[in-house]
């Protein structure tokens, strides 16, 4: 299939940046034609294309993979679209009217959804490149080495002191201030990982435990579901481990404690959880079954049908408009070509009884001129 990947930012990494070339990886390995689309390029983009997937150059897809909603309303025309919802919070994540179907990276992002009036067709988590993010060296027997992958200076302060109470290394890299794009690399040099959403499915892919928790100005609080575990994975992955389903408070003493909890057990778990559960390669292949459904492509049919038939009645009221606005002005064109004959004439009338009003008064001048000399000469 030829197939378009959109997503509103590519110029740096970041969580659906990442997603969005796992997707074009497993979907070239797969045989398919992969392009991709971006509102804003740079340097995601750029690697993108260095793989072999070009920015659009089509006017047709047979189907659309996109990841925003302005994304969506820019290429809904160019085929069938699928918009994934990776959040409930964020404004390019609500789901736009012009998509075909909908899926969702989490069941509180399809709960949202739902709530909005829109059915998610499936629910699939942020699909990882398990070959790309796996463990290249064992983790070690007791915690050594913390990496944190959140995105606030207060909460790798705090985390660093953590660290610093038990005598364990502490690494960090926050994509605003350090941003990289391998950092699987930086993720096999930790046995634990610190983080929220796409940071700790990475991390699970390359065999390391994780404990969920930043601090997020857009919720405005610290969030943390801390250590996740066979038990606390389920509730946590349904609100895409973001902190958000134990909204655990952490104090110094608390946060070592939970720390405290690591084991290369857990490591080992979490590879095998991400394999089974977070594999790139399953959630390409669910994409492709929803879109070979019969029922959804009549209902694509149907949908585009319509939409393009409205679009085109509002196409010609405008082309109406327009040429009443031409007519219109031509006719200004053509009052304003009266209006300066008219005024032209009116001048030229207007100096011609001037000249008259002017030489009457002369010749009455004369006649008075004339009676003054003859009253003179009769009285002289």
């Amino acid at each position: 299939m030829k197939i378009l990947l959109g997503t509103h930012y590519l110029a740096k990494t970041g969580g659906t940046e990442s997603y969005t070339y796992a997707l074009a990886t497993e979907l070239k390995r797969l045989g398919h034609e992969v392009e991709h689309f971006a509102n804003v390029r740079g340097g995601v983009s750029a690697l993108l294309e260095e793989r072999g997937v070009p920015f659009m150059s089509a006017d047709h897809y047979d189907l659309i993979l996109a990841n925003h909603n302005t994304v969506v309303e820019k290429l809904w025309t160019k085929g069938f679209i699928v918009q994934t919802c990776h959040g409930n919070i964020a404004e390019l994540e609500q789901p736009s009217p012009y998509a075909d179907i909908y899926v969702s990276v989490s069941e509180e992002v399809r709960d949202h959804l739902q709530n909005l009036g829109f059915q998610s067709a499936a629910v699939i988590p942020n699909g990882i490149d398990c070959h790309r993010f796996s463990p290249r060296k064992p983790v070690s027997k007791t915690l050594t080495k913390v990496l944190s992958l959140c995105q606030s200076d207060v909460a790798n302060d705090f985390i660093r002191k953590c660290c610093e109470a038990i005598n364990v290394e502490f690494l960090c890299s926050n994509k605003f201030t350090d941003n990289v794009w391998s950092i699987e690399d930086l993720i096999n040099q930790s046995d634990l990982v610190i983080g929220l959403g796409r940071s700790a499915y990475d991390a699970m892919a390359c065999g390391r435990a994780v404990l969920v928790y930043d601090y997020r100005e857009y919720m405005g609080e610290f969030l943390g579901d801390g250590l996740l575990t066979p038990d606390t994975i389920g509730k946590s992955m349904y609100c895409n481990c973001s902190g958000r389903a134990n909204r655990m408070k952490f104090d110094e003493q608390t946060f070592v404690e939970e720390m405290q909890k690591y084991s290369p057990e857990l490591a080992a778990w979490s590879r095998e959880f991400a394999l089974e559960n977070l594999n790139i390669e399953q959630a390409v292949q669910r994409y492709l079954d929803i879109c070979r459904d019969a029922d959804l492509r009549q209902a694509h049919s149907t949908f585009k049908t319509r939409m393009n038939r409205e679009l085109e009645k509002e196409r010609q009221t405008l082309r109406e408009a327009l040429s009443d606005k031409e007519q219109l002005q031509h006719q200004m064109a053509n009052d304003q070509l009266q209006m300066k004959d008219m005024n032209e004439a009116f001048s030229a009338n207007r100096q011609k009884h001037l000249r008259a009003i002017r030489a009457l008064l002369y010749l009455n001048i004369v006649l008075i001129l004339s009676l003054l000399a003859l009253v003179i000469y009769m009285f002289s």
